[in-house]
């Protein structure tokens, strides 16, 4: 029996692993499928893990591959998320300027459209005001040169009319002073000796025909003082025509004299207002001028500024494109790619051999079953 049990003995203990060699089967199976359970969560999440998993599986003695697989992963997806901080950073940095040079450009664009509509309203009013003004000189003008007209008409009747009223006064003071040659001798005025013309001696001879006949004389005293009495009423209807023609001059010659100072005035002050006027009108112009000069610049800076609100709209469009997803789900992917790093590195602690734990107790359970046997 001694001999048998020892004879068995000797033969368990050539067929049984060494404890070593069975720890370290125990140990890297429990340790493949450790990894493999920490990296199960996530490997369907992200094709890179799976294929760190995948290289898992290959069943090798040693992890170190795979370790190296999940540092360069781990680094990789600290990378990723840094550039994703990075990127949604710039994006709500650059969409809140985006949007505040847009309302700027909104805010200008509605400034500049005011501005037009008034210089717009300013030039209409200064262009109505111009043509008020130049009707105002047209009008001024038509009224001197009627003024004037009127004026020179007048001029002309009274100088005919004087003209007129002198020669009557010429004519009845003559057939006043020719009564008196004849009628009052002592009252006669002999004219003026003068250059006379054949005319004239022909008027003068039959004059001193007619002198020289005078007619029969009267016969009696009566008949003399007939005539007399006859003569100075005459004399008296003469003077009284005489005074009414110097009454009348007097009156027109007033009048005249009126008329042209009121007419003279009227001039002064019709120039005074055209000059005014057309100082006016040249300032309103120049004005006008520079109004419609500042509505073409006006509208060409509401050109260029609708430009650039479009293309600022095309670029927060653009950046509504690259930024919107990625600021939708920053914190899942952020979340989810946390979630991957602790499983890697879960999984790197288990193949670094930091669960002691799990293999001690992995290899406890072997060796218990070898002695068992």
């Amino acid at each position: 029996m001694t001999m048998l049990w020892s004879s068995s003995a000797r033969w368990r203990k050539k067929t049984l692993p060494t404890p070593t060699l069975m720890q370290l089967q125990v140990t890297n199976k429990e340790v493949q499928t450790a990894a493999l359970k920490a990296l199960t969560k996530v490997k369907n999440q992200d094709p890179r893990v799976a294929l760190i998993s995948l290289a898992l599986r290959g069943g090798a003695k040693s992890f170190d591959k795979v370790i190296k697989m999940i540092d360069e992963m781990v680094a990789l997806l600290g990378a990723e998320q840094t550039d994703d901080d990075d990127k949604k950073a710039y994006c709500e940095k650059s969409l809140d300027e985006s949007e505040d040079d847009k309302k700027v450009l909104e805010n200008t664009i509605g400034d500049l459209e005011k501005s037009i509509a008034t210089t717009k309203e300013s030039i209409s009013t200064l262009a109505e005001e111009i043509a008020a003004l130049l009707k105002g000189i047209s009008d001024l003008d038509s009224q001197v040169k009627e003024a004037t007209t009127t004026r020179e008409e007048e001029n002309a009747f009274y100088k005919k009319t004087m003209q007129e009223d002198t020669a009557a006064k010429d004519i009845l003071k003559m057939a006043k002073n020719r009564l008196a040659q004849a009628d009052a001798p002592k009252m006669y005025v002999p004219p003026a000796k003068v250059e006379r013309s054949a005319m004239g001696r022909i008027s003068e001879e039959m004059s001193l025909e007619q002198r020289t006949d005078p007619g029969p004389p009267p016969s009696t005293w009566s008949a003399y003082a007939t005539k007399s009495e006859e003569h100075g009423g005459v004399v008296a209807m003469l003077d009284l025509l005489i005074a009414d023609l110097d009454k009348e001059m007097a009156a027109m010659t007033t009048q005249e004299k009126d008329d042209q100072a009121e007419y003279e005035a009227f001039m002064a002050e019709a120039g005074d207002k055209r000059a005014a006027d057309s100082k006016s009108t040249e300032q309103k112009e120049g004005e006008k001028a520079d109004l419609e000069a500042a509505l073409v610049k006006l509208q060409q800076d509401h050109k260029d500024t609708s430009k650039e609100l479009y293309l600022k709209e095309m670029e927060i469009k653009d950046l509504h494109l690259e930024c919107d997803w990625l600021i939708a789900n920053f914190e899942m992917r952020k979340s989810a790619r946390a979630g991957e790093v602790d499983s890697l590195k879960k999984a790197k602690a288990v193949l670094s051999g930091a669960d002691y734990s799990l293999v001690q107790t992995a290899a406890a359970r072997s060796l218990l079953r070898g002695s068992a046997q």
